[in-house]
């Protein structure tokens, strides 16, 4: 499998890419799972989330991929009820955010190692406890640092006005 793109997480500030991919759980629970097309194999799922912590409360707050119908899909595509934000009461389970310089790159799933992992512990959508892992200290000057949020690298599927092109 190859490294797969990160979901983002806002948290006390901050915009880091996060190796945990709490919708899953939303659809493995029969949550609506609307087709999504293929983004190559740097995104397994077909889609970026976006979520806050916010007064110690997970919200999904964004989305972003294609459809196979040629829509684009966004948050109001799973939750039409809820377009701008949405509590993750079905998640519980720990996220984890890479930090520091990469260590080790593994080319599988979120499996790369970087200097730290913040690990922030949900139940049922709310933080109750968060504990940072020391992993060691790169060697590489040049490493890059945290791992990158790709949710912009999913292509669009509008067309620029004034677009011919088929």
């Amino acid at each position: 499998m190859t490294a797969q793109l990160a979901e983002t997480l806002i948290y006390q500030g901050h915009t880091m890419g996060m190796c945990t991919t709490p919708l899953n759980d939303y659809f493995a629970l029969g949550g609506n799972k609307p087709d999504f097309a293929g983004a190559g194999t740097m995104l397994w799922r077909r889609y970026v989330g976006t979520w806050e912590v916010v007064n110690e409360r997970l919200y999904l707050i964004a989305l972003r991929g294609n459809l196979t119908n040629g829509t684009e899909a966004n948050l109001a595509t799973l939750f039409p009820d809820y377009p701008e934000r949405v509590f993750a009461h079905w998640y519980s389970g720990t996220l984890r955010i890479p930090k520091g310089k990469l260590i080790k790159y593994v080319h599988a799933g979120f499996a790369s190692t970087y200097e730290q992992d913040l690990y922030l512990v949900i139940e049922k959508g709310i933080l109750t406890n968060s504990a940072v892992r020391e992993n060691g200290t790169s060697t590489r000057v040049d490493a890059p640092v945290g791992y990158g949020i790709g949710g912009m690298l999913i292509p669009s599927n509008t067309k620029p006005q004034g677009s011919d092109a088929s």
